[in-house]
């Protein structure tokens, strides 16, 4: 057998578990992952390596993680909507997932739409099975099955990484034969800058309610790596006054719990200590801003850090080495 290889676009709704299963297929968390609707704003890539097995040559399958396909209204969410389009350019298979426990609606449609017209081949995920009764999954298959002749149906759980492995095999079965696009010790193509800032943003998350967690961006200003201690200066936008009063809290509590919880996730990623800074700055109507959301692109912002003659730091580009099998690199797949 040959060596197989290819690009899966993660396809649904909003909350219908993109993230998590994204993390549940490679091993990793690349992807935050919070209660809230619209939690993802770029693509996320991350990178399944599966080594030779007697009888098999092995692959690498590239994942990529998409906003949640909706109408757009503001300049964000027409750049997350271009960012959903821009991963299915060149993708050699699509996975539409679906809430199993939820009735289809007429964006569930729309997905389908974006899908047909890609002519690629389609896995139709149920996700979240484990909530639905036995009984009623056959006629769940049964009504999905009549939209589109799908490649497969797989029924999964994300969260419990149920079915995973079938998939992960039937994924790889189906899958070109193809060049290895990425070393076999990367995870994902994502700089640590992106992913602290991701990591900030979750936590901005899970600890603010109605308005504020959609309202907020998170951009880091200063990055300054070291043998035992990493410096990170970042900014939290929202887009009123009152909000900046919530993010702060009474006597700076909401932002010291923010920072905190942040710090020790970043900690992890870079495997030094970190001393964060948050500062929280008001940008009215940031999200209607075409400039202000182009500059929250992770691309653009490397663009700007390493010009035409410099190249990013160590940190900066990648984990440290020591933990290879997390390295992070900087350069895109030049594919979607």
């Amino acid at each position: 057998m040959s060596f197989r290889s290819g690009f899966v676009c993660i396809l649904g709704k909003p909350n219908a578990g993109k993230s998590t299963l994204l993390n549940a297929l490679v091993g990793e968390k690349l992807a935050i992952v919070t209660p809230k609707p619209q939690t993802t704003r770029n693509r996320v890539q991350g990178i399944l390596n599966i080594p030779k097995k007697k009888g098999q040559a092995g692959a690498q399958v590239i994942f990529i993680d998409t906003p949640g396909v909706h109408k757009a209204a503001s300049s964000l969410g027409k750049q997350m909507m271009r960012e959903v389009h821009g991963a299915l350019e060149g993708c050699d298979l699509i996975y539409w997932i679906c809430d199993a426990t939820k009735k289809l609606e007429e964006g569930d449609q729309a997905i389908l739409e974006m899908a047909k017209k890609s002519r690629t081949a389609v896995f139709l995920l149920l996700n979240k099975v484990d909530l639905l009764d036995k009984q009623k999954l056959l006629p769940v298959i049964e009504r999905f099955s009549e939209l589109h002749s799908f490649n497969e149906i797989i029924p999964i759980s994300a969260l419990r990484k149920d079915g995973i492995d079938r998939l992960r095999e039937a994924t790889v079965e189906i899958l070109p034969e193809g060049p290895r696009y990425f070393p076999e010790d990367e995870v994902t193509d994502l700089p640590v800058r992106f992913m602290a800032a991701e990591a900030i943003r979750e936590q901005v998350l899970m600890a603010t309610k109605e308005e504020v967690p959609h309202s907020t961006a998170v951009v880091i200003e200063q990055f300054e790596e070291g043998k035992r201690l990493t410096r990170i200066s970042a900014a939290i936008f929202c887009e009123r006054e009152g909000q900046k009063a919530i993010l702060v809290g009474k006597g700076g509590q909401m932002l010291k719990l923010i920072g905190t919880k942040a710090r020790l996730e970043i900690e992890k990623l870079v495997e030094t200590k970190v001393f964060l800074a948050l500062f929280v700055k008001v940008q009215a109507n940031w999200r209607d801003s075409d400039r202000f959301v182009d500059g929250l692109d992770w691309r653009r912002q490397l663009e700007g850090l390493t010009g035409v003659a410099k190249e990013p730091t160590p940190t900066e580009a990648r984990v440290p080495a020591k933990k290879a099998r997390r390295r992070q690199v900087t350069k895109t797949s030049g594919r979607g």
